[in-house]
Formats: structure tokens, C-alpha cells, sequence
């Protein structure tokens, strides 16, 4: 079961936890409050999976990839790690689905604090358009994931500050409507 909690200010370690003391722990209905979607799969049989099938068919997410992120495995692997960790928003929803290994999505909540979403084997997230957000590797340095767009994929991250996007206004009312 995936684990959130919100993060400690520390500027070590990127991959480290990161978890303040006592822990904040983030409940998967807080984070559905911030219009992110967590699903567990069944991921040693994502090819035939049936449940995969129906999300993709009813999300309708035509286009997939596998990206493998480990510094054996990934050119430019350094610089990567390094875009990956800044932090960003997407026009379109950005949907992840963990195949082997872990790592971290922080997403940004409606007070502008960081929350740390531990991913891991068989775990699917997806992180609404114009979400402030950023990924990176886990302690253990590899994750395998399924990447999945609807219709043809479009890898433009936009650094912030990126408030003036349509995504990024119909986001922050999407957040003041959950308030109410």
C-alpha cells in the first residue's frame, strides 16, 4: 500500500525519506483531495492484466512506454536525476505506473507544502495537470515504469513559476472547489 507523508526541509540527500519528526502521514483521501489518483496493480502481469486494460480503456490512455531509470540504463542518467527533481507542472495528467524498483513523487499541496508519495512495485499514480510536482529515485537507485498518455505523449515540463497556464488555473480552481 502506498505511503505519503509530508516532507522535512532538509536539502540532503534528494532520494533520502525525508519524513518530518513525528511523521505527518498523508492519507490516499487527502491526496485524492489534491486530484491525485493512486491504483495498485497487479504488476508481474501488467502485459495481460485485465485491470490495466479496463483503466486504459476507460481513461482512455492509448500510448504507453517503459522507461527504466537506473545510471546503467539511462542516457544522460546524471542530468536526468537532476531535471526530474525540479520542480514542474505538466498541461496534460502525468500517469505512472511502477513495474519494478521504487522512488518518490512530491506533489505540492493547497498550502504549498511538500508531500512525499513512496512508489513502489505494482503502484499507478496519476497527478492532475497543473500540479506542481517533481520525481526521483528512492535509496535504491532503479524503478521500471510504465508511463501512459492519452493520445500522443508530450514530455514539455514547465519549471516554476508556470501559474499563468490554463492547466495551472483550472488546477487551482479544481482546489478551491474542493474546499467548499
Amino acid at each position: 500500500m502506498v505511503q505519503a507523508w509530508y516532507m522535512d526541509e532538509s536539502q540532503e540527500d534528494q532520494r533520502a525519506p525525508h519524513r518530518q519528526r513525528p511523521n505527518r502521514a498523508v492519507s490516499l483521501e487527502q491526496l485524492r483531495r489534491l486530484g491525485v489518483v493512486y491504483r495498485r496493480l497487479d504488476a508481474d502481469n501488467y502485459e495481460t492484466d485485465p485491470c490495466l486494460k479496463e483503466i486504459r480503456r476507460a481513461e482512455n490512455y492509448s500510448w504507453m512506454d517503459i522507461v527504466t531509470i537506473h545510471k546503467d540504463k539511462l542516457p544522460n542518467y546524471e542530468e536526468k536525476i537532476k531535471t526530474f527533481y525540479e520542480e514542474h507542472l505538466h498541461l496534460d495528467d502525468e500517469i505512472r505506473y511502477i513495474l519494478d524498483g521504487s522512488g518518490y513523487f512530491d506533489v505540492r499541496d493547497k498550502d504549498d507544502k511538500w508531500i512525499r508519495i513512496s512508489m513502489e512495485k505494482g503502484d499507478m499514480i496519476t497527478l492532475p495537470a497543473g500540479i506542481y510536482h517533481r520525481f526521483t529515485l528512492d535509496e535504491n537507485n532503479y524503478v521500471k515504469a510504465m508511463r501512459l498518455f492519452v493520445g500522443e505523449p508530450v514530455w514539455t515540463a514547465y519549471n516554476r513559476p508556470a501559474d499563468d497556464f490554463p492547466a495551472r488555473k483550472q488546477y487551482m480552481k479544481f482546489l478551491a472547489d474542493e474546499a467548499q
